[in-house]
């Protein structure tokens, strides 16, 4: 197992040689090769399709992965994906994503897509990167994946071949007979030519590529943002940046001894490179429990026991799914758990306690991001962990807490607050985005990316997350951060998740309210919730005029608050209580690329246009008839 114990492993890896003139293997294939001649007969990957602990799995060695990496890879390459062509792949998790990540960095540029979007994103993100192949799900009982699949290959010209995956092959029993005779039927108005994955990868040659793999530092991925700031934009990451967060991992936290439980997506950055390259690089195992992971049925109710199937060392986590947890009783021996490592959001130090008392397992808090091919600090596994805080910066990465002032950026005093900006080998400087117009003030200094993160180090060099810059609710010109209105109505015992906007107001411009999640079985009136909410904020403006409690919050697919969503509601909200006189109503608020959250209003028979336009004019928030 890995030993990362904090500033001491740090310098004594960069002590060593700078990165760029490491004996690491220069390309992901060669990477790939080494593991499986090093560690062949050891699993790599196993998949379950069903929750149930008991349900039918599939384990693939090192040995199989190098082989189903290498036909895949010569398929592509046959396919007409070369360096600077794009592959897509719109896939749950499964055996066949972790392929395609893999084989399609190999044979040009690869690209995960949530299969959570609408069709009409997944079509824009498959022309922005002009993918020629899309590999995605047969149609499958109770997933609408081939559907979506099929109509953004409609908006999508560019994709000439759809290869698709059959989970039923992951099906046994009288289960496997029954998915034909359930299949949803798919119409499909493109003119990509279909064919079936495993056929055609099958009958490829997989003991060798049929093609050069040169060692440069190119293009291998783009991936969309799928955090909580609205319509996606599309990071691109060179081969060296997903190297180097697998030679974290493999260097500082797992061996081919351990046991990595991934419940999180293959098209996101988390899984796909701290995880899945990490265990590239070690040889370590990692599984995935249903396509779906924490959000598959019966995943959470079966979690504990799924850890004991697998005899996980690692737990790869969210606090939102902690949270889920945390609300089940630990029913089955984990005593082969030795740390669980959350990231995507900063975990309240109530839960982390209720979790270490229920497990006995640490957690050690992360923090990444997509710009960056993900890895920037991590809380040392075996040495002092501060809770609340995404530890210190890894090997090679450089931090600086910054704040824009007339003569440029400037670093801020410790325990001072500013701009989060990060340099590391998975910063591709100048071109973080593909759209060049993204790219527009994104650095400071030259070569600091900027998070947009808040944030501050302390005086031992560890870094805490403040807030959002773009979540910051502002209020008359007095900045409030979301965080403080959220760790209040948190401590409340009937709340499981929390999260607070700016609703947009005539007068201040912004005002903060909340919407809560409660745990399950809890009982609370939005009345109590406020009341509580003013007794624990110290900072008055700070103080929520409206909490509206929700069945379940919107969140992203790794569990983040979904904050786009929560802004849809309040702007609807505050919107149509405007217009209640004036014989109309919003139809839909939108996503616009230059202005935002637009809202549309509904013009018809008995509208007073004239009150309109007066009423909605006192808002910054734009809108438009529909």
């Amino acid at each position: 197992m890995g030993t990362f114990s904090g500033i001491a492993d740090r310098d004594r890896i960069e002590e060593q040689a700078p990165y760029a003139q490491r004996a690491v293997p220069e390309t992901i294939y060669r990477l790939l090769t080494r593991t499986r001649d090093r560690f062949g007969p050891r699993p790599a990957l196993s998949f379950q399709l069903l929750s149930d602990p008991h349900s039918r799995s599939c384990t693939l060695t090192w040995d199989e992965m190098h082989q189903r990496v290498t036909e895949t890879a010569n398929l592509l390459r046959e396919l007409g994906i070369g360096p600077k062509d794009t592959v897509a792949y719109l896939l749950p998790n499964c055996p066949e994503a972790a392929i395609v990540l893999l084989a399609g960095a190999t044979a040009g540029i690869v690209n995960p897509i949530n299969p959570l979007l609408e069709p009409e994103h997944i079509a824009g993100i498959l022309r922005e990167t002009r993918a020629k192949v899309l590999v995605t799900l047969k149609s499958f009982p109770k997933a609408d994946v081939a559907q979506k699949a099929a109509l953004a290959a409609e908006l999508a010209p560019n994709v000439e071949t759809i290869l698709q995956v059959d989970l039923n092959a992951y099906l046994g029993g009288a289960k496997r007979w029954l998915v034909p005779l359930l299949r949803p039927r798919v119409k499909a108005r493109h003119k990509a030519k279909v064919e079936d994955f495993e056929a055609l990868a099958s009958s490829r040659r997989h003991d060798a590529l049929l093609f050069d793999d040169p060692p440069e530092d190119r293009v291998a991925a783009y991936f969309h943002t799928g955090g909580t700031t609205g319509l996606p934009k599309l990071a691109q990451h060179k081969v060296s940046g997903m190297i180097y967060n697998g030679f974290l991992g493999g260097s500082l936290l797992f061996d081919e001894n351990d046991v990595l439980m991934c419940p999180l997506p293959l098209f996101h950055v988390f899984a796909a490179y701290p995880i899945l390259m990490s265990c590239v690089y070690s040889g370590a195992h990692m599984v995935m429990p249903t396509p779906a992971g924490y959000r598959g049925e019966g995943v959470f109710d079966n979690f504990w026991k799924l850890i004991e199937r697998w005899r996980a060392t690692f737990l790869i986590t969210v606090p939102t799914a902690i949270a889920a947890l945390m609300q089940r009783p630990v029913n089955a021996d984990v005593s082969s758990l030795r740390v669980a490592i959350s990231g995507s959001a900063p975990l309240p130090i109530e839960l982390y306690n209720r979790f270490k008392a229920a497990t006995g397992v640490e957690i050690a808090e992360g923090y990444g991001l997509t710009e960056v091919t993900c890895l920037v600090s991590c809380n040392p596994v075996d040495g002092l962990k501060k809770v609340g805080s995404v530890g210190i910066p890894l090997p090679y990465t450089e931090l600086r807490i910054l704040k824009k002032t007339p003569d440029g950026y400037q670093e801020c005093a410790t325990d001072e607050i500013g701009e989060i900006c990060v340099s590391n080998p998975g910063v591709f400087e100048g071109s973080t985005y593909t759209e060049a117009d993204q790219n527009r003030e994104l650095f400071a200094n030259g070569r600091f990316l900027r998070t947009g993160d808040l944030g501050r180090m302390d005086p031992d060099g560890y870094l805490w997350i403040t807030g959002r810059a773009k979540d910051l609710i502002i209020r008359g010109g007095h900045n409030i951060d979301p965080a403080t209105i959220e760790e209040a109505l948190l401590s409340h015992p009937a709340v499981a998740f929390a999260g607070a906007i700016g609703q947009p107001d005539s007068f201040a411009g912004e005002l903060p309210c909340a919407y809560v999640e409660l745990v399950a079985g809890a009982s609370v009136t939005e009345q109590a919730l406020l009341d509580h909410a003013r007794e624990h904020i110290s900072e008055r403006a700070a103080v929520p005029k409206y909490v509206e409690i929700l069945p379940e919050l919107p969140k992203t697919a790794v569990g983040k608050i979904f904050k786009p969503a929560l802004r849809k509601l309040a702007i609807r909200r505050i919107y149509d209580a405007a217009l209640a006189d004036c014989g109309t109503h919003v139809v839909e608020v939108v996503d616009d690329k230059k202005r935002g959250l637009v809202a549309r209003i509904a013009r018809g028979p008995g509208c007073d246009e004239a009150a309109v336009t007066e009423r909605l004019g006192n808002f910054t928030r734009p809108w438009e008839w529909e």
